[in-house]
């Protein structure tokens, strides 16, 4: 059994002459990193690794999880495959996570997340928004061996406001 925990970045700004890849977290996604990671908690989750986008906004999203969840800041590796919006980069890169990983944590990008929930797992979601999370659960021993999982958990910043 594996258990993939998605996360989509947080709410960026637009406000800063910066590259898309630079552009950073505006004040509604600090506060909604802080109220969801906290909030992620309660669910008391064992993370075996974390994944992330190398953009600032999903590495600085990342690291308030890491930091709210007490999860070890060397479990967490940048991979610049996942400032992907497509998808298919996601794809290939949770199906080389080594087999030892029974939870893996990824923050990624949209329409990759989105499209990803919406393949994989076993509930439609019209889009997941910024700083959603998706759990999804899968009856098999290799990630390499992705197919169609169970969505076992949503939380959105809409259902804690």
């Amino acid at each position: 059994m594996k258990k993939l925990i998605l996360v989509r970045h947080a709410k960026s700004s637009w406000k800063h002459n910066v590259i898309d890849h630079e552009r950073p977290l505006n004040e509604r996604g600090v506060n909604d990193v802080e109220m969801m990671s906290n909030h992620l908690k309660n669910r008391d989750l064992i993370i075996n690794k974390v994944l992330s986008s190398d953009a600032v906004r999903a590495k600085t999203t990342a690291n308030a999880f890491i930091l709210n969840l007490n999860i070890d800041k060397y479990l967490m590796d940048l991979n610049h495959n996942l400032y992907d919006f497509s998808g298919q980069n996601l794809i290939k890169t949770i199906k080389e996570v080594d087999v030892s990983i029974n939870t893996l944590m990824v923050f990624g990008h949209n329409h990759a997340i989105t499209d990803f929930v919406n393949t994989y797992g076993d509930k439609y979601i019209e889009n997941v928004p910024t700083c959603g999370v998706v759990i999804i659960e899968f009856d098999i021993d290799n990630w390499a061996d992705l197919n169609k999982g169970k969505t076992v958990y949503t939380l959105f910043p809409k259902d804690l406001k």
